[in-house]
């Protein structure tokens, strides 16, 4: 995927004022609007346009955008890290009717998720109530085993007196339930836009992920994970205490000729949600190194007296 550098499409600096870049805007609108325009690719052009000030007029997504885009050249090959827009805290806003399938996969890739939640519209009357905010979050997959309050902080995009970019922070506490899973959302009632009138604010919803742990995988509520075991413990079998996030200990029985890439499932010791996921472990044989003259001879003898073709069955 090839990045997309809005600020050249537009043609301004990368500390234009949202003036500046309404300006521009309306230029190259004028320019290549299809209706209108005799330019050869207008239609092209004027998505290319169209996708830019999407982004680069919205405070929340120019913020995320420069974060991420710092160093790279228009056209490079460019893939998004994992977890890049953790934090940023974005608003729930409707694109106008047939702009979304006109953007690009780099926009969709960005802000699909983040930008094409509907957005909820003002209630009856003279009041409405806020619109919900959203946010990825970070969390311990420890956290999920046993519940914690932990205190997240969240970037907050806005624009400051002259039209530039400003991004604040804001802290909160949040109460982090038990049973958690990856994608489960958290909401915070009335920390969301505020209502207007008599309005009530929308809510913030935090999305759910975890940072990698050193040793497990999370899929739903099943954790993975890998286990090393020596040759002799897979030949012979084996009882061997597997540590589990929440702090507790299980043994785990490795049966007698089990082989790498065999599979034990421990049913309910994954996410404690509601019903409990599973722990999958897959079996990895370690061969210990030949690195001393008595590994060698233990080697010599096995190969001797095993008489063993692992390749016997190919």
């Amino acid at each position: 995927m090839d990045f997309k550098d809005y600020y050249s499409t537009l043609g301004v600096a990368r500390d234009a004022a949202a003036g500046d870049i309404k300006k521009a805007f309306r230029k190259l609108a004028r320019k290549y609007h299809p209706d209108v325009s005799k330019e050869k690719n207008a239609e092209a052009r004027m998505k290319e346009v169209n996708e830019a000030y999407t982004v680069l007029s919205d405070p929340e997504k120019r913020a995320a955008y420069d974060q991420l885009g710092q160093g790279y050249q228009p056209g490079q090959d460019f893939r998004p890290p994992p977890d890049w827009d953790t934090g940023f805290e974005f608003s729930e806003r409707e694109f106008a009717p047939g702009d979304a399938a006109d953007f690009s996969d780099f926009f969709t890739e960005l802000f699909g998720r983040a930008g094409r939640r509907g957005a909820r519209g003002p209630e009856r009357g003279f009041h409405a109530r806020g619109g919900d905010h959203h946010a990825k979050v970070l969390l311990d997959l420890d956290d999920a085993f046993r519940g914690a309050t932990r205190q997240i902080s969240l970037r907050v995009p806005g624009l400051d007196d002259r039209g530039h970019i400003v991004v604040d922070t804001r802290t909160l506490n949040v109460q982090i339930p038990k049973g958690v899973r990856e994608g489960q959302m958290i909401r915070l009632a009335g920390q969301g836009a505020p209502g207007m009138g008599e309005g009530k604010p929308g809510d913030l919803l935090l999305e759910v992920h975890f940072r990698p742990h050193s040793r497990f995988r999370v899929d739903g509520r099943d954790l993975y994970m890998t286990l090393r075991v020596a040759p002799w413990e897979a030949a012979l079998g084996a009882v061997i205490p597997v540590s589990l996030p929440d702090g507790g200990e299980i043994k785990m029985r490795i049966p007698e000729g089990a082989q790498s890439g065999r599979r034990l499932r421990v049913r309910g010791k994954g996410i404690p949600s509601d019903p409990p996921g599973d722990l999958l472990l897959d079996i990895q044989v370690v061969v210990p190194p030949a690195s001393s003259a008595r590994a060698r001879e233990l080697y010599e003898t096995m190969a001797r007296d095993l008489a063993f073709d692992p390749r016997a069955e190919e």
